[in-house]
């Protein structure tokens, strides 16, 4: 697929305000005031008005669609879709044909827009199958482009930008995945008699940048005062500019996301969702976090690397470090937290190699001395990777864990502790007895999360366009 890195002519940004778009979102919003956790509407009485706001749904997307020329055979299906969702009585929505038809992925050039309408869950928001909409842009750098055809190969990734969305998405959510549209199974068109039913293929995921770096920009400037951390002026740069910190998490979410179909797994590797306990979750994570990491320093050190990939790799280093130590450790409950567990093992791994200090109340990092510490962490995480391929699932499970205990300290009522764990018994009971909060927050963050908690929640519906500068 040729990839161009021209702004493309359709911008949807003066859409936000025009009545079609408008309407659409308030009829949305209507529906999802009717409808059930599946998506249905189960009311007889409420037909009436779910009738009416589908009506209002197909006739915005049909006016809008013009805009959206490269969406032209998504949004036809759309409004089939919420005709043939009447038809059947508002039972449970099945959007097979939109999300066959959408391909966000085919036009990956810089500024490109989409009107996006599904009802869908929002990971990190709810779990309700309601109806959503979406007025996005695509980000493409060019640098981008060039690494991405040239490098890292990721033809499902779709780097995208907020201009506007329904309440769904006023959250903490981040991404759109075509896992979360709501779907029924199907025979493919042409399958042999007696094929089973399937969804449709997934070919894209959506990563909003703009929201992960106003948000990591709005934490970690308060976690740097709370730190009284000096920052390199590069880092600086990357908190005051928004636009060159979404370059960055673009660059960074490159590689993240095809490090999870890469390198040595275990038998059941992340992506397929198995149960298992949550720490294991963090690991993974954070193995694809220093994956980036480390593409990042080879960058940086490789003579050929131009001025603008060399700028963006050093500031992978510096995005990756102050997300993880700063955000993810304090963000969300200590129920199963494994992207707290992840944030937690980098800052104690980095404290405890002496490449990070915390004395007399002030935090100081040797940059210089950084990324062999974190690639040698890296090293350790792939080397339990390469080794799970001959060990039982609980074999390695227990490996991951000893591997995080090493650095950061289990609950005092971790049966890990206590001997009590069922070694005997079924996967699933092993993991029944992991503690909720395994590796509770240290002393550090316990007297940051004081300071920096309110921070960090206030950042939940941020993005690119609301973000103070």
């Amino acid at each position: 697929m040729s990839i161009t890195t021209e702004r493309s002519p359709q911008i949807a940004r003066e859409l936000v305000t025009d009545s079609p778009w408008v309407e659409l979102k308030e009829a949305c919003i209507d529906l999802q005031a009717i409808q059930a956790k599946d998506g249905s509407v189960a009311q007889v009485e409420d037909h009436s008005r779910a009738r009416k706001a589908v009506e209002t749904i197909i006739g915005s997307v049909s006016t809008l669609a013009p805009r959206f020329p490269h969406d032209a055979e998504y949004l036809d299906a759309v409004a089939r879709d919420c005709a043939a969702w009447e038809s059947a009585g508002f039972g449970i929505p099945d959007f097979y044909d939109s999300l066959s038809a959408f391909h966000p992925e085919r036009t990956r050039v810089d500024g490109t827009p989409h009107l996006v309408v599904f009802p869908m869950y929002t990971q990190n928001g709810s779990t309700n199958r309601f109806f959503e909409a979406l007025l996005c842009e695509t980000i493409w750098p060019k640098f981008v482009g060039v690494l991405e055809s040239s490098r890292y190969s990721n033809a499902l990734f779709v780097p995208v930008r907020f201009l506007d969305y329904t309440p769904g998405y006023e959250s903490n959510s981040a991404v759109l995945f075509p896992e979360s549209v709501a779907v029924t199974p199907r025979v493919p068109a042409g399958a042999p008699e007696g094929a089973s039913a399937e969804l449709p293929v997934f070919s894209w995921g959506a990563i909003f940048a703009d929201r992960e770096a106003a948000r990591f920009r709005s934490v970690v400037r308060h976690a740097v005062e709370i730190t009284k951390l000096e920052l390199p002026a590069d880092a600086k740069g990357l908190l005051d500019d928004q636009g060159l910190a979404e370059e960055t998490f673009v660059m960074w979410d490159l590689i993240h996301d095809r490090t999870h179909m890469r390198g040595d797994l275990p038998f059941d590797p992340f992506m397929i969702k198995q149960r298992m306990p949550f720490y294991l979750y963090g690991l993974e994570e954070l193995r694809c976090d220093l994956t980036a990491f480390r593409e990042a320093v080879t960058l940086v050190r490789a003579k050929k690397t131009d001025a603008t990939t060399r700028k963006h790799s050093q500031l992978v280093l510096y995005a990756v470090v102050f997300d993880r130590i700063f955000r993810f450790p304090l963000t969300g409950g200590r129920v199963r937290n494994y992207d707290s567990v992840a944030g937690q093992l980098l800052f104690a791994w980095l404290h405890q190699h002496r490449v990070l200090h915390w004395t007399d109340t002030q935090l100081t990092i040797d940059w210089d001395a950084v990324p062999d510490v974190v690639v040698e962490l890296s090293d350790r995480i792939n080397t339990l990777y390469w080794r799970s391929i001959d060990r039982p699932k609980i074999v390695h499970w227990i490996s991951a864990h000893e591997l995080i205990a090493e650095v950061l300290a289990p609950h005092p009522a971790s049966q890990f502790l206590s001997g009590d764990l069922p070694l005997d018994g079924t996967p699933g009971e092993f993991t029944d007895h992991i503690h909720d909060d395994e590796f509770p927050l240290s002393m550090f963050y316990e007297a940051l999360g004081k300071k920096l908690g309110a921070t960090i929640t206030a950042t939940a519906g941020v993005t690119g366009l609301t973000a103070t500068a």
